[in-house]
């Protein structure tokens, strides 16, 4: 059993370890995060068809306010107070103790399986819309582990190297959208999309898809000893990323509610349909390229993340030493980056589908957790160094943490009952929960045993 000073001292080793490649700064950091949270606007088409557009607007403001800045401000306090590699999973580990810094790794990695199969297959659809005979047969499958081994490599480069990439890819990916929005608001004003009634009518699924959408602050939290100057560094990402994302969710919603075309008819991947009609075959095959670099930027940047969270569990000795091995010339984790995208690739011609309701929920508790250990920070570490302090003390650090867990409520209410395949989602979700505290006390017996 590991003891405090055992604790404190693989800390140390980490930081000393991470001290020569803190060098990821802010506008890396801000795409990145944008990457990791977003990827684009893809995926709001079913709030439009589901609450129409005034209302998805509507959402689009207020769900931020109530989800993403309360993570952001949490983010940046915890990983300023404490800028170490393992991020969230330290935060959780020192607030509240082993075993729900264990339960915060094991609910971010499980929800890996879901989220990380889903970019390759993205990736792949929107190649098709490029190209139909270019994934036709096994070669989709073939195009989709080659993303996968694409995005290792790019890792295995270094911290630096995604931020680097994302901010070219940022560029890319946004441009059709502007094109988009020029067109928009060139075609003129009508507003007849107000007065078509919905056929799928659902305003808290709405809010649901939002905050799928609005999901991922703290992935970057993982790799803070790869970063320059975290203390700085971090709030001012998370800022920048917080106006980015709502921006580039705002702006081409309200411009195409504009043009009044018929909210009905969108659907998932629709902004390429949109594009057509509004700027022809170019600018479709212009916002399917950018549904391309989406996915890779997604993925690279998540696997950025989750791979530094076996890196620390083995240091810690929650996992064989060679996860935590690293590249001699990057410092990355190369073992864990590697192991991890083995492991995606098993699970990514299973085409699992996006089960938000799996996803809110276990990504959802596992921000609650880190809510928690920031209140719990203030309790036990009173004296600890707070470059950035979420305002109203103790009081403050427990009432941002009210919002996100109504929301956490209200979307669980909503969707209990829906079913993956024969089995319900909720039963699914409990069933990783009780694992994870399963998978803790088997580790401490092996641990106890091995010498």
């Amino acid at each position: 059993m590991n003891t405090p000073g055992a604790n404190t001292s693989q800390a140390a080793k980490r930081g000393t370890r991470a001290a020569a490649v803190r060098k990821m700064t802010v506008l890396p950091m801000i795409a990145a995060t944008y990457f990791m949270v977003a990827g684009g606007p893809y995926g709001l088409e079913d709030i439009v068809q589901k609450t129409g557009y005034g209302a998805t607007l509507l959402i689009l403001v207020i769900t931020p306010l109530l989800w993403s800045v309360p993570t952001a401000m949490m983010v940046s306090e915890l990983s300023t107070s404490i800028p170490e590699e393992g991020g969230f999973y330290i935060w959780v580990r020192r607030g509240l103790g082993p075993f729900w810094g264990y339960q915060e790794t094991w609910l971010s990695l499980a929800g890996s399986v879901f989220e990380m199969a889903l970019y390759p297959n993205l990736f792949v659809d929107y190649l098709a819309r490029l190209s139909p005979e270019l994934v036709a047969g096994h070669r989709g499958l073939a195009i989709g582990f080659a993303m996968i081994a694409t995005c290792t490599a790019w890792n295995i480069f270094g911290a630096r190297a995604v931020g680097e990439g994302s901010v070219l890819l940022s560029v890319a990916l946004f441009a059709p959208f502007v094109t988009l929005v020029v067109f928009a608001l060139l075609r003129g004003h009508s507003s007849g999309a107000g007065a078509i009634p919905l056929r799928h009518a659902d305003l808290l699924g709405g809010i649901l898809i939002a905050m799928w959408n609005y999901m991922g602050w703290d992935n970057l939290s993982t790799i803070a000893g790869e970063v320059e100057a975290p203390q700085r560094t971090y709030p001012r990402a998370m800022l920048g990323a917080v106006i980015l994302v709502v921006a580039s969710y705002i702006v081409p919603v309200a411009a195409v509610a504009r043009t009044g075309l018929d909210p009905n008819s969108w659907m998932t991947g629709g902004w390429v349909d949109i594009g057509r009609i509004l700027g022809g075959n170019a600018l479709a095959l212009a916002i399917a390229a950018a549904g391309v670099i989406g996915a890779v930027g997604t993925f690279g940047t998540l696997m950025m993340s989750f791979t530094r969270l076996p890196a620390v569990m083995a240091t810690d000795g929650y996992l064989p030493k060679i996860f935590s091995r690293q590249h001699p010339r990057t410092g990355v984790p190369w073992v864990a980056i590697v192991a991890c995208a083995l492991f995606w690739g098993v699970c990514y011609p299973l085409g699992f589908e996006r089960n938000l309701l799996l996803d809110v929920l276990v990504t959802g508790l596992s921000i609650l957790l880190e809510f928690w250990a920031l209140a719990a920070l203030r309790v036990r570490e009173p004296e600890l160094a707070r470059p950035y302090r979420v305002p109203g003390g103790i009081i403050g650090a427990i009432a941002i943490g009210v919002p996100p867990l109504g929301l956490m409520i209200a979307t669980l209410v909503r969707n209990s009952t829906e079913l993956v395949g024969q089995t319900n989602q909720l039963v699914i979700g409990i069933a990783v929960i009780v694992a994870g505290a399963a998978l803790y006390f088997l580790s401490r017996m092996v641990r106890r045993r091995v010498p």
